[in-house]
């Protein structure tokens, strides 16, 4: 069941960014040859409508809108190439933006079917499903040394004086402080699985306080209120730019560090990795489904963004490097580079996707 999902996340978004590009190019005056779920080689024609054919192909990583004459060339006033620059910019763009849209909707979905989030005081009387959830952890501090992480729900806290179970802050940060440094066992829930993490509160771990015994972990109350729809549309805006700013800080650092050959990938994900995100979230709910659809969506509209060949970023530079120049680049220099990116686009695949097989049976 989460395979089935996840295909209808990915087809989903890829249908989005596609139909993007596909509406422009056609309200554009241009040609749209073909319309492909998959990358090439093709492995089934579904239907051919007018000029343009809807096809299946057996690469399952993306999609794609074949344009007459977007590689250079193209012989009629219908091509690609030999439509005005500003509006193959806005082609190249309207997947990307499609992308960006298709998260909004997401999100403020998400806000009124309810999703997780940090509550307010006003908040927790109409809450369901609330958490104390583990908002950072201090390195260095016994938290850290326990191996808590961020996202971790603790269930409850004993110690040889009883045991702890709520969902305050305030009431576990005094729980902890009143151990005078007594071990302290957590049950703790991590991706639906509960499991018990020992910890030695410590003093000098809060230096406001220094006297004070901590762990080293924030905590804070997540749950799930619904919100009207009127306040959803007010919500959505920041909620979706917040995200928006963390994805691409996310993708900067990890892009540097492939170029700089410094990547770590243990926080990045591959097919396989984001259909276990998709299988998680849609078990909890539609709206945790509708929220990591909202990121994906976020991710891939940054990642079609980049300068890189045979992404829509790479090909919108070529598009701006024309328009500096004053004349077209060759098709044969067009096409070489965007075969190259494509590659390199595979390659990377490749090695994330077998980064999470590793990950799951390491």
């Amino acid at each position: 069941m989460s395979i089935l999902i996840f295909i209808i996340v990915i087809v989903a978004l890829i249908i989005v960014h596609e139909f993007g590009h596909f509406i422009v190019a056609k309200l554009s005056g241009m040609r749209v040859d073909e319309f492909g779920l998959g990358y090439p080689p093709r492995a089934a024609t579904i239907a051919k409508i007018g000029e343009t054919s809807y096809t299946l192909n057996w690469l399952p990583f993306g999609g794609f809108v074949k344009i007459y004459g977007e590689d250079g060339g193209g012989e009629d006033s219908r091509a690609f190439s030999a439509r005005p620059r500003i509006l193959q910019a806005l082609v190249l763009i309207a997947g990307i933006t499609m992308n960006l849209i298709f998260a909004y909707v997401l999100i403020t979905g998400a806000l009124v079917v309810g999703a997780p989030r940090v509550l307010s005081g006003n908040d927790l009387a109409d809450a369901r499903n609330m958490e104390l959830m583990v908002a950072n952890v201090i390195p260095g501090t016994p938290a850290a040394h326990a191996g808590l992480l961020i996202g971790d729900s603790i269930i409850e806290a004993k110690d040889v004086r009883g045991i702890w179970h709520a969902t305050d802050p305030a009431s576990f940060s005094t729980f902890i402080a009143a151990s005078a440094g007594d071990t302290v066992s957590l049950s703790v829930k991590r991706t639906g699985s509960e499991q018990n993490i020992t910890a030695k509160p410590m003093e000098g771990v809060v230096p406001s306080d220094p006297s004070r015994y901590a762990l080293g972990v924030e905590v804070a109350t997540v749950g799930v209120v619904p919100l009207a729809f009127g306040a959803a549309i007010t919500e959505w805006a920041s909620l979706t730019w917040g995200a928006t700013l963390l994805t691409a800080e996310g993708l900067w650092h990890f892009f540097y560090g492939v170029f700089t050959f410094s990547a770590n990938l243990s926080q990045v994900s591959g097919p396989i990795g984001i259909a276990g995100a998709v299988g998680n979230a849609s078990a909890q709910g539609i709206g945790d489904l509708f929220s990591i659809m909202a990121i994906i969506s976020i991710n891939l509209a940054l990642i079609n963004l980049l300068p890189i060949p045979a992404l829509d970023g790479g090909r919108l530079l070529f598009v701006i490097i024309e328009g500096i120049v004053r004349r077209p680049i060759k098709a044969n220099v067009v096409r070489a580079f965007n075969t190259a990116g494509f590659a390199f686009l595979i390659l990377l695949m490749v090695v994330v996707t077998a980064h999470d097989i590793f990950k799951i049976i390491g």
